[in-house]
């Protein structure tokens, strides 16, 4: 496992930076343990709905963490307004950074994680296998 530290920039889609990251690396499977910073665009979906709910404005970053593969992120995310107001789901596209985020990943470059379609969920789900 190596820990990489990452500081995303102004205007950077968050969940897009995040999924580059393991193919700059070289792995294939990675944790985003923790992740702070601020969003001018937030996209997250909430459980049970089928689309993301669009919020514009001025947001924190309070909670980031999931898995990355190269299926792609799945990212959960929870974010506060400029009243307090605290709303989280699932991280879809177009979260746009506003001024920073810091974001702590854990690289795994012994495993591969994909995204397969589980039978009992109807969804696709991480499934990890060892590459060594």
């Amino acid at each position: 496992m190596q820990a990489l530290p990452l500081r995303l920039s102004p205007g950077d889609d968050l969940r897009d930076a995040l999924g580059a990251v393991l193919a700059e690396q070289g792995v294939q499977a990675a944790w985003v343990v923790q992740g702070i910073g601020s969003l001018s665009a937030v996209e997250l979906r909430f459980a049970g709905v089928d689309v993301p709910t669009s919020l514009r404005g001025d947001y924190e970053i309070l909670t980031l963490a999931g898995s990355l593969s190269p299926d792609g992120p799945h990212l959960h995310m929870s974010v506060s307004d400029s009243q307090g107001r605290v709303q989280g789901g699932h991280v879809a596209p177009g979260c746009i950074v506003r001024t920073t985020a810091e974001v702590l990943l854990m690289l795994l470059p012994d495993y591969r994680f994909s995204r397969e379609h589980d039978a009992r969920s109807g969804f696709p789900e991480l499934v990890v296998r060892k590459t060594t």
